[in-house]
Formats: structure tokens, C-alpha cells, sequence
């Protein structure tokens, strides 16, 4: 296999062993601010003490039930100071963290208990604890921990076992600890599951904290007193290793259990760094979009984007514009979108899902560089991620300093190095069939450029061949798509078929508005998306894409849908990426429908 190569051996600037370094750490730095929780009163902070004794406090009762090095160790909750306490608890006894998805069903629980053999589950909520037990006895469960105080003789209080901890060091519990190998198992991340059945990923303490080592070492986080809010849910293992790697360096973790709280905790807390999935920095572009409909504001919004255009090459190298126009424009139109972000952020990250050039370059027209990183489950997750000193806008940044990328003959980027996993809990099959002379496939199409940046195009399986043989990559079409405001979500299909088609969930505020508007009478959204007037404004916006795509992207049909895409219905990930084949089972009757009538006479 001929492959062009990019290699960094630049050695970590920072040492760290395993995941338990990370708890030491902050226990050594008797700091009196570490998490912030909300609650009746305000954000109350959480010590270093008080996270030591807390964690000690668990872990003693976890061994007290018998779990042991290797044993797994279930969290299914929200994002709260318990979790990382919990995880913290676990990892210290050399046992195995299962994270799990709080809007997850209780089968889909079930399929995971099972297939990790978990014997402890720590719950945060009543109703998470009802779903367990609906479930127990068909798992191997034997203990579980319910962190809220529920009335239940069926759990354990967690709040009870937490104080019971130490007041001091525990040098027999940090011995163990620190006694934790590089390669001994810290957790099974079941995969969200964008095709087929969630594989539980292994990762090992040596392949986390060798990617928390390196991911943010350009970055220079917690050489200030610094905040950041943690909303991305902790079962994914991007929000986990950020956790992780901002509680090593000193940042502040102010926790968001739930995502429709988070426009609240920023203005409370004005984070210094925000980071999130691409699907939230969409709906914050949304949001300013409708903010400037009418006259005055649509001209006013039109010219700053013209002005901060022509500074966008000072933006992305971490410069402030001094012309007097960019002042104007920044004080009537940026600082806004920045105040809806808290404020007070400084560096803004992307990850877990591709961002899309035209939305990061709206970003940095209004003055806000976003640094796209990129990764994978079986890599702990960080591959690739830009720097304010190495930015470079529609890349995903330069490789780690301790990992290699090549790109094979037909375009798949394909990786080695400490982070990569260890392969799928017991499925030997698919772990070998992942790996290719040592270097992980990472199942997606990208470019490295001569000056060391990373590209991503697509993924390698959701590439679409039409059946004239034409290959069509559509991530970038839909991203394109998603910046416009009535549309919520867009999926290009036409694989094996003769042209490529897009179903659309509309974003149903604004298109209500419009139908209200334009004197459309409508009693519900299928009604509403049936409309001709609707399905010609849709239409017409396809059209203006066509416009800019070669003749065999050209998007030859237009399918509205009457519902939001879920992770609850299974056409989203639990991070808003598109699931393609949830969603074409479920709509699989009205594409079949749609291409016949294309194939009929005047269709």
C-alpha cells in the first residue's frame, strides 16, 4: 500500500502515567474552588479536599462490595460533580468505568450492562433509578448508587458514602492508585452507534492520559484563574477527556446537567473557555440570524459580516482588528453574540462532530476563531486539533506531537500511536478488521497537506455512489445546507440509485413564522410540510445550492420531514450527528415512493 506520511515525534511536554495522576493532582493542589454545582443558592464550589474525600469515601465502599481490579463499574447520569467523582472512585481501584447515556431506554441500559458484565451501577435521579430497576434482574447488577436523595430501600445514598471519606490523606488508597499500569483497562465507551449495533471501545489508562498530555498543551489553559462550563454530555468521551484535561490543568468545572440550562449557566458563570459540538455553535449562528430579520438590523448584520470578512486572516492568528469600522461593528453586532456565550470566553473549541468551513468562517467573520480539533472513540479521542499557533481554517489542525497519520491509497486517514485503543470488548473479529499493519483505520476520507494539516472530507461508509458510479461526499453539502435558518437537518441519500436526493426536517420555528406570514393555514406540521407553498420555498433553496455543486451533486429531489430528528427515535447520535441508517429505515417508504415517482413519466 503506497501512503503518504506525516510523522511528529516531538516528545509530551508533560508526564503523566495514568488517570489517577489527574485526582492526585488536584488533591495536591488544595485549591477551594475545583467544580461548581448550582444550586438553591447559586454555584456553590467544591473543594480539593472535599473531591478527595469524597472520592476515597466511594472507593472504600466499592471494595467493601467486593469490586476489584478489572471489575466494571456503570454511570448512568447527567453531567454533575458525581460523575467525575464516581469515575474517579472507580479508576482508583483499577476497576472499569461504563459510561452510559442518561437519555438512553431502558433496553438499550440493559444492552449494555449485560454485554460489559457490570456488577455496580451508580444513578443520579429517581427516574434513572426506576429505569434500572426495571431492567436488574435481567443484568448482572448486584449494587446500585443513587446520587439525588430518593426514597428507595432498593439503592444506596451516594451523598452518605461520600462523607465518609478521609479528612486527610489516605496514603494506603494513593499508593494503590499511583500503583495503576499504563495498560491496565480504564474504560468500555460504547459507541453512539451511527450504523449498526454499539461496539464498547477499551481504553486504556496509558492511551487517555497520553492524549490529555498532548490535546491541550498549546493552549496554555490554567496559567489563570480560568472557568469552563461542562455540558457535552460525559458519556461521550470527547466531553470526558476535556474534563479530564482542564481538571489536570487547573481550570474551574462548573457542571450543566441538562443542555436547555446551559444559555442560564453561561450568563451566570461567564466561562473563559467554551467548548461544544458543532451542533451548538449551528444553533447559536441560528439564533442571530432570526435576532437581525427586518430593517434596520438585517442591513446593520450585513455590513459587520462585510467588515469583520476583510480582518479574517487577523482573527485566525489570534489578533484584535483596530480599525475604527471593526470597533463599530464589534460593539453592535459581536459582542452580542459573544454576551449569549457568557462574555467572558477566550478560546473556543469545536470537536466531536465535522464543523463545517462556512460556519467557521462565519465564526471568524464576527471575531471568533473556533479550533476545529478531530478524533475518534478508539483514539482516546484527539487525532488532530488547530492552535492559536497553528490555525488553519476548514482543517482539523496538525496532528498530536506523539501521534502519526498517513493517508492510504484511497484517501483513509489511518493512525498510530499511544492513544490508539486496545481494540472492541470481546469482539476480536472486529478489532483485527479495524487494524492495517499496526496503524488504526479510522474510516474517513481526508487530505494531509505538505504543511501538516489535517482535512476531513467525509466518512469513508457514508459516501454516496450514484449508480452511474459517480461518488458524492455529503457532509459538506448538508453543512452547507444547516446554515440556513429554516433548516433544522439535512441528509443527502442516493446511494445505488440514479441521482442523489435530501430529506429535510425543517427548523419548524422559523418555517411557522413564514407560513404565518404568508398566509399559510395549517393544523399540524405534516400539513404544514405538504404545503406547495412550502415544498417551492424548499425547492428554491436546493436550487441555490445546485448552483455552486458539479452536475452529479446536483440535488434532484426534495423530501420534507414533519418531526425533528433524535437520538430518542434513532436518526441522531447522542452528539447530533446523523445516524444515515436509522434514518433511511425509518423513512424508507417515502424514499422508495419519492424516487418511483421520479421514475414515472413527468416525474
Amino acid at each position: 500500500m503506497d501512503i503518504e506520511s506525516a510523522t511528529t515525534t516531538r516528545p509530551s511536554l508533560m508526564s503523566l502515567k495514568n488517570l489517577n495522576d489527574i485526582l492526585l493532582k488536584v488533591s495536591l493542589s488544595r485549591r477551594d474552588r475545583v467544580m461548581l454545582q448550582k444550586g438553591a443558592l447559586g454555584w456553590a464550589p467544591i473543594s480539593a479536599a472535599e473531591i478527595y474525600r469524597s472520592v476515597v469515601g466511594l472507593a472504600r465502599m466499592l471494595e467493601s462490595w467486593g469490586i476489584r481490579k478489572g471489575d466494571r463499574v456503570a454511570i448512568l447520569s447527567e453531567n454533575r460533580p458525581e460523575w467525575t467523582i464516581t469515575d474517579f472512585a472507580a479508576l482508583a481501584l483499577g476497576a472499569v468505568t461504563v459510561p452510559i447515556y442518561s437519555t438512553q431506554t431502558a433496553d438499550q441500559t440493559a444492552f449494555v450492562l449485560n454485554n460489559s458484565g457490570t456488577r455496580v451501577i451508580a444513578v443520579s435521579t429517581k427516574s434513572q433509578l426506576e429505569k434500572v430497576l426495571t431492567i436488574q434482574r435481567h443484568t448482572p447488577i448486584e449494587k446500585i448508587m443513587v446520587m439525588d436523595a430518593v426514597e428507595t430501600a432498593h439503592a444506596v445514598h451516594m451523598q452518605g458514602l461520600m462523607l465518609h471519606g478521609p479528612t486527610g490523606v489516605d496514603p494506603e488508597f494513593n499508593a494503590r492508585a499511583q500503583s495503576i499500569a499504563p495498560d491496565d483497562l480504564a474504560t468500555i465507551i460504547y459507541t453512539s452507534g451511527t450504523t449498526g449495533t454499539p461496539k464498547g471501545v477499551m481504553l486504556t489508562h496509558g492511551n487517555m492520559a497520553s492524549n490529555i498530555a498532548c490535546s491541550m498543551e498549546a493552549f496554555g489553559f490554567g496559567e489563570k484563574d480560568e472557568v469552563s462550563v461542562s455540558f457535552l454530555p460525559l458519556s461521550h468521551v470527547t466531553a470526558r477527556h476535556v474534563d479530564f484535561a482542564l481538571l489536570y490543568r487547573g481550570v474551574v468545572l462548573a457542571y450543566c446537567p441538562d443542555i436547555s440550562q446551559l444559555a442560564q449557566a453561561l450568563a451566570e458563570v461567564r466561562p473563559n473557555i467554551f467548548i461544544a459540538v458543532p451542533r451548538v455553535y449551528e444553533k447559536i449562528r441560528q439564533q442571530v440570524v432570526l435576532k437581525t430579520v427586518g430593517f434596520p438590523k438585517s442591513a446593520i448584520y450585513r455590513w459587520a459580516l462585510s467588515v469583520g470578512h476583510t480582518h479574517r486572516s487577523e482573527i485566525l492568528v489570534g489578533k484584535r482588528p483596530t480599525s475604527m469600522s471593526w470597533k463599530i461593528a464589534d460593539r453592535l453586532v459581536f459582542s452580542k453574540v459573544r454576551a449569549g456565550m457568557g462574555g467572558n470566553a477566550e478560546e473556543f473549541i469545536s470537536g466531536g462532530a465535522p464543523l463545517g468551513r462556512e460556519l467557521a468562517e462565519w465564526y471568524a467573520d464576527i471575531g471568533i476563531p473556533i479550533h476545529e480539533g478531530y478524533g475518534l472513540t478508539e483514539t482516546s479521542p484527539v487525532i488532530a486539533v488547530n492552535t492559536p499557533a497553528a490555525h488553519k481554517i476548514g482543517t482539523v489542525g496538525k496532528p498530536l506531537a506523539n501521534v502519526e497519520v498517513k493517508i492510504a491509497e484511497d484517501g483513509e486517514v489511518l493512525v498510530r500511536g499511544p492513544s490508539i485503543f486496545s481494540g472492541y470488548w470481546n469482539r476480536p473479529d472486529e478489532t483485527q478488521a479495524v487494524f492495517v499493519d499496526g496503524w488504526f483505520k479510522t474510516g474517513d476520507i481526508g487530505d494531509l497537506a505538505s504543511d501538516g494539516f489535517l482535512s476531513i472530507t467525509d466518512r469513508k461508509k457514508d459516501l454516496i455512489k450514484t449508480s452511474g458510479g459517480k461518488f458524492i461526499a455529503p457532509q459538506p453539502i448538508e453543512n452547507s445546507l444547516k446554515l440556513n435558518p429554516l433548516i433544522g437537518t439535512a441528509v443527502v441519500i442516493g446511494d445505488r440509485r440514479k441521482f442523489p436526493a435530501v430529506l429535510i426536517s425543517p427548523h419548524f420555528p422559523v418555517l411557522e413564522d413564514w407560513a404565518h406570514a404568508n398566509q399559510i393555514e395549517f393544523a399540524s406540521r405534516q400539513m404544514l410540510v405538504a404545503n406547495l407553498k412550502v415544498q417551492a420555498l424548499y425547492d428554491g433553496i436546493i436550487a441555490e445550492l445546485n448552483s455552486n455543486l458539479a452536475r452529479f451533486e446536483k440535488l434532484k429531489r426534495v423530501l420534507l420531514i414533519p418531526e425533528e430528528f433524535s437520538a430518542a427515535d434513532g436518526t441522531l447520535t447522542h452528539t447530533f450527528k446523523v445516524r444515515r441508517r436509522g434514518i433511511e429505515d425509518r423513512y424508507r417508504s417515502l424514499i422508495d415512493e419519492m424516487y418511483a415517482k421520479a421514475e414515472m413519466p413527468g416525474g
